[in-house]
C-alpha cells in the first residue's frame, strides 16, 4: 500500500459499495491515465457488444498502464468510469466488475460513475479514467 495516500468516508456522508468519498495524496509525483478504451494491442475494439468483455480489456489495459509508471492499482487515487448506459443496473453490473477485476484496489478511492450517451470508438460500451500517485 501506498503510505502517501489516505482514504476516508466522513462520518456525515452516506456509505459506499467500496470507493472513498475523499482521498488525500501527499505531496509527490502523479500520473494521468488517458481514458482506458476496451482495444487491443493493434488498435481493435475488443468484444462489440458485450460489456464484460470490453471491462476485461480495460482492466488488462489499466494494468499495463500501471505498470509502465511503475505503480499499480492500489495507487490510483481518482477513477471516472463512463458507461453508455442510462439503466442503473447495468451502471451497478460494470461497477461490480470493475472492482472484482485485476485492478479492483483502483476503485476504493474516489471514484465516480457516469451513464453517457456516447464514447470514442464505434461500439465503445465503456472506457475508464485513472490518476494514480506514485510510489
Amino acid at each position: 500500500m501506498n503510505a502517501k495516500i489516505t482514504r476516508i468516508n466522513p462520518e456525515p456522508l452516506h456509505e459506499t459499495p467500496g470507493y472513498h468519498h475523499v482521498t488525500v495524496v501527499e505531496a509527490g509525483r502523479t500520473a494521468y491515465l488517458a481514458g482506458q478504451c476496451p482495444l487491443d494491442g493493434d488498435g481493435r475494439l475488443v468484444g462489440p457488444g458485450s460489456l464484460d468483455l470490453q471491462i476485461d480489456q480495460i482492466a488488462k489495459n489499466a494494468l499495463a498502464a500501471l505498470a509502465a509508471v511503475d505503480a499499480g492499482p492500489e495507487d490510483v487515487v481518482r477513477s471516472v468510469i463512463y458507461v453508455c448506459t442510462d439503466d442503473t443496473h447495468v451502471l451497478g453490473a460494470a461497477w461490480r466488475r470493475l472492482t472484482d477485476s485485476v485492478i479492483g484496489p483502483a476503485f476504493t478511492t474516489a471514484s465516480t460513475l457516469l451513464g453517457v450517451a456516447q464514447l470514442g470508438f464505434t461500439g465503445q460500451l465503456i472506457e475508464v479514467d485513472l490518476t494514480a500517485a506514485l510510489p
